[in-house]
């Protein structure tokens, strides 16, 4: 089956408040792009230069179980340049929810990140990082952020630039979970737990700084990161002593990193991990997080605000209409609302939506972006917004497999 892009146009949405009406700036019709991804490609993920060049990654298998890690870039207005090789290997681990990343610092320095197998058990696996310094023509040698040097899970990574040399990255850290011959602790082990771990990395690719940012957290949810005015902010699924996995938030301040809130208190008893991690962007003070949810077997998509970079947060509220499966995005957009992406079930099949929201619980219509299904195959959909375009990317579900791009204009005819 071919997925094509699904060409609606989200209806703008007019705001009322105190400080008077505000006009959102109109968007588009969904545009489906030539994506240059080799046949069989998998795990799209997206990122954006300062000077507003997208950059679209993905996983290609290559034959006997060697895989590569490569990218396109693609300036405003333009087309896919051709794709150019990261790194490859026979050794990765290549899975539908943990997957690579790219990220770019303000002066052009890119930063890629992939995963290799560091022993024989199915997750035991260490984060591989490499850095170029001229466009993604030369990569360096990869480096690990970790040190910890134990046989287990490493993984569920965000990027993101704290400076003009320097790049935040969050991971899940299994170091814990394993005895120190790399065994699996013994199930009801109270210190079997997942740690989140961040540390500070410059452009040299050396380890500046590490910590602990919560010591127990859900197994493999993904993580998100992003620069606030005031610092990091690092979101994630927590994991409760009660296995309550609620969305927790915690940021740098002051020189350390804030004890976790937890946002919108859902009360998700859960006794294993949904794979379903949140998402958060930044644009200065003003953060927006997104997530998916499931309390007493109820799905839902939520959205939280906060205008001071995360030191207090509104109520969150709820954006989907029903049968949300999740693999949330969000993204702010040039006026002050943000875009969310999840996919959802309907009417009409298995869809990649997305919705207009703003603070103060306001919300626009659910527009369909691309058809799709609910296996883990599809992955994650990716999106991405600079100040002029919003770029979508997901995986169809064709033999052999295709990475999707397809775009939608901000403002403009």
């Amino acid at each position: 089956m071919s997925l094509r892009a699904v060409g609606l146009a989200l209806v703008p949405f007019v705001t009322c408040c105190s400080q008077g009406t505000t006009t959102r700036i109109p968007l588009g019709p969904v545009t489906p792009l030539e994506t240059p991804a080799d046949a069989g490609a998998e795990t799209p993920n997206l990122a954006l230069t300062a000077d507003g060049v997208f950059l679209l990654s993905w996983v290609a298998p290559q034959g006997d179980g060697v895989y590569a890690l490569r990218f396109s870039s693609r300036a405003p207005g333009g087309e896919w340049s051709s794709p150019r090789t990261i790194a490859s290997g026979d050794d990765w681990f290549v899975n539908w929810a943990d997957f690579p990343s790219l990220a770019a610092l303000e002066d052009g320095t890119l930063y890629a990140h992939w995963l290799s197998k560091s022993g024989a058990g199915t997750y035991a696996y260490d984060v591989r990082i490499s850095i170029s310094h001229d466009g993604g023509e030369t990569w360096s040698t990869p480096i690990t952020p970790h040190t910890d040097g134990s046989i287990s899970e490493h993984g569920f990574v965000s990027m993101t630039p704290l400076s003009s040399n320097q790049m935040g990255i969050s991971w899940l850290d299994g170091r814990n979970t394993v005895t120190a011959g790399g065994q699996p602790k013994a199930h009801g082990d109270p210190g079997a737990e997942m740690a989140l771990m961040f540390a500070t990395l410059d452009s040299d690719g050396a380890v500046q700084s590490s910590t602990a940012l919560d010591t127990r957290v859900c197994d493999c949810c993904q993580t998100s990161a992003t620069m606030g005015s005031s610092g990091p902010i690092v979101v994630y699924r927590d994991r409760s002593p009660e296995e309550v996995r609620d969305i927790a938030v915690t940021r740098a301040h002051a020189g350390a990193w804030t004890s976790p809130v937890i946002l919108g208190d859902d009360r998700w008893l859960i006794a294993g991990c949904p794979v379903n991690g949140p998402a958060i962007d930044a644009r200065g003070a003003d953060i927006v997080v997104a997530w998916f949810s499931a309390p007493a077997e109820q799905a839902r998509v939520q959205v939280a605000f906060s205008g001071d970079s995360g030191a207090t947060w509104d109520s969150a509220f709820r954006v989907d209409d029903g049968h949300a499966i999740g693999r949330v995005d969000v993204e702010w957009l040039p006026d002050a609302s943000a875009l969310v992406s999840w996919i959802q079930h309907g009417q009409s099949g298995t869809r990649i939506v997305a919705r207009r929201v703003a603070r103060r619980a306001e919300s626009g219509e659910i527009v369909a972006i691309a058809a799709t299904d609910a296996a883990r195959a599809s992955g994650f959909p990716r999106m991405i917004a600079s100040e002029t375009e919003i770029l979508f990317a997901w995986r169809d579900g064709e033999d052999p497999s295709h990475v999707r791009t397809a775009l939608r204009r901000i403002g403009g005819p």
